[in-house]
């Protein structure tokens, strides 16, 4: 159990509960809650299968996509849920990144025992 995993879950379930206090539109509030609940999947699937890189790349995905979504969808105007776009989506990043090379190395080693 990687705590970067761990940490991807919170900043998630944050990010979804995060537009109970901020200043949302249509599109910060579906982008907000959308992102947030595919990072917590992406989170699981990386607690659960703890070999899978593709789950790590996934965390960082969508911490780009949500770092651009405030320009992308027109809400970088509401400064709360843009700054808090941006923040989670640095966070998501740096949390997909850290977890990558021990995601390499279950990886490998479960290729070398299923061989």
């Amino acid at each position: 159990m990687r705590w970067q995993d761990w940490a991807a879950v919170a900043l998630g379930v944050y990010l979804m509960l995060a537009t109970l206090w901020t200043t949302t539109t249509g599109s910060a509030l579906s982008t907000m809650l959308v992102l947030g609940a595919l990072l917590v999947v992406a989170a699981v699937w990386s607690l659960a299968m703890p070999g899978s890189m593709a789950s790590e790349y996934a965390h960082m995905a969508i911490g780009v996509l949500l770092f651009i979504s405030p320009w992308v969808l027109g809400y970088s105007a509401l400064a709360g849920a843009a700054w808090t776009s941006w923040v989670v989506g640095i966070l998501a990043v740096i949390a997909g990144g850290a977890a990558l090379p021990e995601a390499t190395a279950a990886h490998r080693g479960g290729m070398a025992s299923s061989h």
